[in-house]
């Protein structure tokens, strides 16, 4: 019974939705939200799935595409990756429906979780492909954590050439991943005894490094990372989006 009230109480929803006014041509809505504790194991894929279910539960005046196979139109900025969290990621949806950007946030934060939520919905003014940096803040937890082990960190990632190999859409080549950062500090904390990474690295969509790469480095180069994977762990939490001058992406 309480199911089917429910399922009424949506029904009449999307009916007053569908009666706002129709927008021509369809407004694009900018979402930024953050991605944080356990949902930084979901896929990409599975994050489009997600923010299809939300979208359709919080009853929003999207837009679908046209043809044989309507869908709701999503564009995610640069994707995140598994492990990885996140601060400020990004997705344009568009409505055809008038309704303000307070109400699409609140709409959606009421379906969504502590873990995933929405921080800022308004009118984009810039497009992806302005995105040109990254910014990000590494904790490691290693055996041998010290100050020293922090200077030979910011020592490692900071001397060209750092060559790895990167996999591409054109295959694999050997690049120099120091050239693809703009600035990185280490840091050993007392408190935690945790070695501290904060780094600012090319995302655009023509040249961008997977933060995963620096790990990768410590573990080849200072055997960071090499004991028990119980005891010794890292996160990576994406702190800022940049465009080429450095300034914030919005």
């Amino acid at each position: 019974m309480l199911s089917e009230v429910k399922q009424n109480g949506k029904l009449n929803e999307k009916r007053r939705v569908l009666a706002l006014p129709e927008l021509t041509p369809p407004r694009t809505v900018r979402l930024k939200f953050c991605k944080v504790g356990t949902l930084q194991y979901i896929s990409h894929l599975d994050l489009q799935r997600t923010f299809n279910r939300i979208i359709n539960r919080a009853c929003l005046p999207v837009w679908y595409t046209k043809g044989f196979n309507p869908h709701i139109k999503l564009v995610f900025s640069t994707p995140l990756s598994v492990g990885a969290q996140s601060v400020c990621e990004y997705l344009d949806i568009r409505i055809d429906r008038e309704m303000s950007c307070e109400e699409i946030k609140e709409r959606l934060n009421a379906e969504m979780t502590d873990e995933f939520y929405i921080t800022e919905a308004y009118l984009p003014t810039s497009d992806f492909s302005e995105i040109a940096w990254a910014s990000y803040d590494i904790s490691i937890t290693t055996g041998g954590a010290s100050a020293e082990l922090a200077e030979k960190t910011q020592q490692l990632l900071t001397t060209s050439p750092l060559m790895m190999i990167k996999k591409g859409k054109a295959g694999e080549k050997e690049v120099d991943i120091v050239k693809m950062i703009s600035s990185l500090t280490a840091s050993f904390d007392e408190s935690t005894g945790n070695i501290n990474i904060k780094a600012t690295v090319r995302a655009s969509s023509t040249e961008y490094l997977n933060p995963e790469f620096l790990i990768t480095a410590l573990k080849n180069e200072l055997f960071i990372l090499s004991g028990d994977p119980k005891s010794e762990y890292y996160s990576i939490m994406r702190t800022a989006t940049l465009k080429e001058d450095m300034t914030e992406f919005r």
